[in-house]
């Protein structure tokens, strides 16, 4: 009984060897068993091709594949975003060793806001430009007036005179950028108009600009940026700014190294609602003068706390003084460098911990001029707080 089955298949095979090769080739009778096993090629045809040099066949696709989903959407971004791009020249004057004037070129790139030709870019591409021009992505060109600007997040508004403007379609606030998302970036690296990267969002952290601002929770990506996409759009994957391009970290080289950044549009928001309302940045301030504080100089004049800032100096009649925070009465030296001792030593804002200077800027920088906020300060060895109405530095760009 056992022998049956190996008997079974025996015959089994016996009747497909006579049918194979009795009735034609393999292929023949089972031909979807060569479907299976053979790829599907892509319809071509040859086309002969007659010159001086003889005659040769070239093999070509029928037919334009189609585009698979992932580039679709490649595709469908730059057809969106694309007209609102613009490229940037900017001509400044220096002065040579004989001080004759020496015209000094610089491009970037900037974007659409509206059909009035408001154009958002970085204020590095535009700083102390005497003539700046806007090339459209249609290629026309138009001379651009500065509206204003502001170098503390290196942000500048320009305007143009031109019909049918497409503006850029802005990220709405609640879409906050998340690592791992898919962005794309737009503008004219090397004055290559038009150039689209791709890539992620690396993180989201707070870094110093190219003009030592302070850009809090900056978009850091791997897409591709190059000198000229300085000022143009970071996009999502619906072809929405999310952030605007501003910097690579180069290490000496001038080109990309697959870490760029890009100020978050709601910083931008807020920037360009200044402007309209006051015409500037209105800018937080304290009004004070500090020295960062940390264990060895907290140990050396006796601190109750080993972090925090150290109030040098209060700005009479400003925001500090005016809350009754107190600088400093005791004169002493740091190495050659003077200090002021005795002053309120900051530890908390708004119940945030300042450890240091970048803290309390960024807590300022989430802060408008007049806010009230609260202060905790050690004065001597007693804690204390104080609300404080933040005072308008008056910053004028």
């Amino acid at each position: 009984m056992k022998f049956r089955p190996v008997l079974f298949v025996i015959l089994l095979l016996a009747a497909f060897y006579y049918a194979t090769t009795h009735f034609g080739p393999a292929g023949t009778l089972v031909p979807w068993v060569a479907a299976l096993r053979e790829p599907v090629a892509p319809a071509t045809t040859i086309e002969a091709v007659h010159g001086p040099a003889g005659a040769f066949d070239l093999t070509e696709a029928a037919a334009a594949p189609a585009f698979d989903t992932e580039e679709q959407q490649n595709i469908a971004v730059y057809k969106k975003a694309l007209p609102s791009v613009v490229n940037i020249t900017s001509t400044a004057v220096q002065f040579d060793f004989f001080y004759g004037p020496v015209p000094v070129p610089g491009q970037g790139s900037g974007f659409i806001l509206n059909k009035e030709g408001l154009i958002l870019t970085n204020n590095h591409v535009i700083e102390n430009a005497q003539r700046i021009e806007v090339t459209l992505a249609d290629k026309y060109k138009y001379k651009a007036q500065l509206v204003t600007a502001d170098k503390g997040h290196d942000l500048a508004l320009l305007k143009i005179n031109a019909p049918n403007l497409v503006p850029a379609t802005l990220a709405e606030a609640g879409n906050t950028p998340v690592v791992g998302q898919l962005v794309y970036a737009i503008g004219n690296p090397f004055g290559l108009s038009g150039t689209m990267t791709r890539g992620i969002i690396s993180a989201i952290r707070s870094i110093r600009g190219s003009q030592n601002n302070l850009i809090e929770d900056a978009i850091q990506t791997d897409a591709s940026v190059n000198p000229g996409n300085s000022g143009g759009p970071l996009l999502n994957s619906h072809g929405e700014v999310i952030g605007i391009t501003t910097m690579i970290a180069s290490n000496g080289a001038d080109q990309s190294s697959g870490i760029g950044f890009a100020i978050p549009i709601s910083t931008a928001k807020a920037v360009l609602e200044d402007f309209a309302k006051y015409g500037r940045v209105r800018r937080p301030t304290l009004d004070i003068v500090t020295l960062p504080i940390g264990p060895d100089i907290a140990e050396q004049i006796g601190l109750p706390a080993d972090y925090g800032v150290l109030i040098e100096r209060v700005i009479p009649g400003g925001a500090a003084e005016r809350a009754g925070l107190h600088g400093g009465t005791e004169r002493a030296y740091m190495g050659n460098t003077p200090l002021m001792l005795g002053g309120d030593l900051i530890v908390k804002f708004d119940g945030q911990d300042i450890t240091n200077a970048q803290d309390l800027a960024a807590a300022m920088n989430a802060r408008r001029a007049g806010d009230t906020v609260t202060i905790q300060v050690f004065r001597g060895r007693k804690s204390m707080e104080f609300k404080v109405v933040l005072g308008d530095a008056k910053e004028q760009s």
